[in-house]
């Protein structure tokens, strides 16, 4: 009997310092203070941001190239981001920006899209080509009307032919 009770302590700590380490695994990683100090600042306006947060990621080409630094909203409402970009990072002047949703239900992150211009942005300069966060429920909303629509369609039309 006594060793069954230290079996189950030993596992108990095994399981609580494995849980322990994963939580350190998944949270060391995103050091915003390390990064906040280099590269250069660029912001943006959007009509929606929802589901993004500071210390979010900024991509290009699937690789992470900065982070969502900050959020606030401006005269006209419209949420203001700003992002840190790593230095060694050129954009064009014409780049284009979007928040994306990682798989169905997934975090948010953004998208950088260079363009073709000679000049690149610089510290400071705001992005004027921006894609809102496409939100699930509206998105399914607009499907579900398209569906009922199609379906009123299609009954009118039996209605017609049968008469």
């Amino acid at each position: 009997m006594r060793t069954t009770g230290n079996k189950e302590i030993f596992v108990g700590i095994g399981v609580i310092t494995g849980f322990l380490l994963l939580m350190a695994y998944f949270y060391g990683g995103k050091s915003m203070a390390a990064q906040a100090t280099e590269g250069y600042r660029l912001t943006a306006a959007f009509n929606k941001v929802d589901g993004l947060f500071p210390g979010d990621a900024v991509r290009m080409g699937g690789i992470k190239i900065g982070i969502v630094e900050s959020q606030k909203l401006d005269k006209n409402f419209r949420a203001v981001i700003t992002f840190r970009i790593n230095g060694n990072v050129k954009l064009p002047k014409d780049t284009s920006v979007a928040i994306h949703t990682d798989g169905l239900f997934g975090s948010k992150f953004v998208i950088f899209e260079p363009g073709g211009d000679e000049t690149n942005l610089k510290n400071g300069d705001f992005i004027n080509f921006a894609q809102d966060a496409v939100i699930l429920s509206e998105l399914l909303d607009l499907i579900i009307s398209q569906g009922k629509a199609n379906l009123k369609k299609l009954e009118s039309k039996q209605q017609k032919e049968g008469k």
